[in-house]
């Protein structure tokens, strides 16, 4: 199997000509073998592909059934040798004297499986009962079919002995269409992937209905779903095939075709098995319906082995660098204001319930007290209180730099709420003596806070290192916002998953919107913010904290007044963190698997493997060493898909080891 759990399935859509079986085989067998060229594992044909859909009347002819089994007899001769995956494939087959629209499942010469199609449409322009049988009257389960005796039935799923978790169920076209499709009953008992084989023809809005179920019914059974349709070249007396084909992956589109193409085509895309079968195992609600009498049906298992698959390389799947950023123009406003909406309703209900009180919040001239600012703004406004409610603090200490306290101080006046400054380098200096610390070894007795400053000026960049010094600052901020009102907290989701924060500083508040967004959202909503909801000096505040250098500004400034504490230089770039929160969290990815997937996603600028490693190395490190931290956080709304409370989304132990996770870096 692929150590990473990627399955390359394919829809092949071959070229056709009605009732020609012995052509249509031609073409079949000639999309199997760029299909072995291209690696693919299943391969699924349209529904009827050997005979042709629109055979009509003719299904009942002998000459037809016949040249359809020869036709088979042929394909799972020719197919042996010249593909080494699962195939799929549609044909009509007379069983017991009645015509089953079926598809055969092929590997390696060996029929595994008939399985007729259960619902036949016979309204408008189908009329399939007039031809076919459907599955519930078949009464064998096992038929002689080109010199095999082969299990027949829909009660059949077809699993690979050797790759986990591969386990694929079949339907056809209209199956899917029903209220409770075969593939639910499919998936509940196990299916990974399904398959459907179809002969959908075109009408105007169509290919979006479909494109919809599809995606639909791939979310629903937490599967892979590989759907093809016959092609042009089917009869156009009274309608037009275009040969849709799609590839969902758990409500993801993975894979789309042109439609009215009028060559062979094959859509190919790599599935991820391994991150469905996790979905399944967190969704514990997944096969209850089974609990319930009568819904449970049972199914048998007919195995193949696809042999050993290397990695892949040229993996063919999106890969979102951003995965927490909303994508694509067309939603952007929707997923943006739905984000800030699910932030304001939070806030909102907290304040109502505590009948409104004025709230604190400290104003670094950040990313995050910026989008929080921008949120209780809002908050405010949708409670018809006046802004003025909102009590700012900007807390400058002894990394403050000019730009981040200017751009506080706009901040608050532009958007009208009551702005203050405490500076708290006095009050932090007198906390230091009497702690007795010598902060980067400077003996404080009689120093006044400007001497000190200009001490700190002068200290070499080596030296810059003192976590005391860093977290007296950062509890005294906390302290006086604590002291002042119902505090809103700022911290992101990011900093939450790093330990980036100070316990019982600026990791403790009464109330955080901001507590399940991840910096790289944060970052992206400030800006659409400023480019969206605002003009004038409000834009180009924002625009500029957007563009400020992301650090906690605890350590001394350099004499220049710049901050020398970059966040990101001691961290590794969000956008890279980011990505590996999520895909350790959202789908509990291997760190081998995440490196994999971040060696190839498309980010800002490129990375070196080695800094990858490095940077996911320590991000392990961390995620574990910082549990303690989350176990004890300040309610706030879930936005996204991911969510580090402990009520909610994470329950892990604070003492838990790292080790199983940091193995894969010794080899490395």
């Amino acid at each position: 199997m692929n150590p990473f759990g990627f399955l390359r399935v394919a829809a092949a859509t071959p070229l056709v000509r009605v009732a020609d079986c012995a052509f249509n085989v031609e073409h079949i067998l000639a999309l199997l073998r760029r299909a072995e060229r291209e690696n693919v594992n299943v391969v699924v044909f349209p529904e009827l592909a050997i005979t042709g859909y629109t055979c009509a009347d003719l299904f009942h002819h002998p000459v037809l059934q016949r040249g359809a089994v020869e036709a088979l007899e042929h394909l799972v001769k020719d197919s042996a040798t010249l593909f080494s995956g699962l195939a799929v494939v549609g044909l009509p087959l007379v069983v017991e004297d009645m015509v089953f629209n079926c598809a055969a499942v092929l590997h390696r010469g060996k029929l595994l499986g008939i399985v007729p199609k259960s619902f036949l449409p016979t309204y408008k322009e189908f009329y399939e009962a007039r031809w076919f049988a459907p599955a519930i009257k078949a009464n064998c389960r096992q038929i002689d079919l080109v010199g095999q005796s082969v299990p027949f039935g829909t009660d059949r799923l077809f699993a690979a002995e050797d790759w986990e978790g591969l386990t694929v169920g079949v339907e056809i076209c209209e199956d899917l269409w029903v209220p409770v499709p075969p593939s639910s009953m499919q998936a509940l008992a196990g299916a990974t992937v399904l398959v459907n084989l179809s002969a959908s023809n075109e009408t105007i809005g169509k290919a979006t209905y479909r494109r919809q179920l599809v995606l639909s019914q791939s979310g629903r059974c937490m599967a892979a779903y590989v759907y093809t349709s016959c092609g042009v070249g089917e009869s156009t007396t009274d309608v037009v095939y275009g040969g849709h084909c799609l590839i969902a992956e758990n409500g993801l589109l993975l894979a789309e075709s042109r439609r009215f193409l009028r060559e062979d085509a094959l859509l190919s895309a790599d599935v991820d098995l391994d991150r469905l079968r996790v979905d399944r195992q967190r969704t514990n609600s997944f096969r209850d319906v089974n609990l319930y009498p009568g819904q449970e049906r049972p199914f048998v298992r007919s195995t193949f082995t696809l042999g050993a698959q290397s990695v892949r390389t040229d993996l063919r799947r999106p890969i979102e660098a951003h995965p927490f950023v909303p994508q694509g123009q067309e939603q952007l406003r929707e997923r943006c204001e739905e984000i800030v909406h699910i932030q304001v309703a939070g806030l909102s209900k907290r304040l109502e319930h505590l009948g409104i009180p004025p709230v604190v919040i400290g104003i670094s001239g950040g990313l995050d007290s910026t989008l929080a600012l921008l949120v209780a703004c809002k908050t405010m406004d949708t409670l018809s209180a006046p802004r003025q409610r909102i009590h700012a603090f900007t807390l400058p200490g002894f990394g403050t730099s000019n730009r981040t306290r200017d751009n506080a101080h706009a901040l608050m006046r532009l958007l009208g709420v009551t702005a203050r400054e405490i500076d708290i380098r006095p009050l932090c200096l007198e906390e230091m003596r009497a702690l007795g610390h010598r902060p980067f070894g400077i003996d404080l007795t009689g120093l006044s806070v400007e001497e000190l400053v200009e001490r700190l000026h002068r200290l070499p960049p080596e030296k810059r290192h003192d976590l005391v010094f860093e977290n007296v600052q950062a509890r005294m901020r906390t302290n006086l916002l604590m002291n002042s009102g119902f505090v809103i907290g700022t911290g992101d989701v990011s900093e939450a998953a790093l330990g980036w924060s100070t316990y019982n500083g600026d990791h403790m508040s009464m109330y955080n919107p901001n507590c399940s967004i991840p910096k790289t959202l944060v970052k992206f909503l400030v800006d659409w913010a400023a480019r969206n909801e605002f003009e004038g000096e409000v834009r180009r505040t924002l625009l500029d904290i957007v563009d400020t250098l992301i650090s906690p500004e605890l350590l001394p400034a350099g004499a220049d007044g710049q901050p020398v504490q970059a966040t990101e230089a001691a961290l590794g770039p969000y956008e890279v963190l980011d990505f590996f929160l999520f895909h350790f969290l959202r789908y509990g990815a291997p760190p081998e698997k995440i490196l994999f997937l971040a060696e190839r996603a498309p980010f800002q600028r490129p990375y070196s493997a080695a800094e990858l490693r490095g940077w996911l190395k320590e991000f392990l490190r961390r995620f574990f060493a910082n549990q303690f931290k989350r176990s004890c956080v300040p309610d706030g709304p879930k936005v996204g898909t991911i969510s580090l409370s402990p009520r909610g989304d994470w329950r892990m132990p604070s003492d838990a080891q790292a080790a199983l996770w940091l193995r894969w870096a010794e080899t490395g």
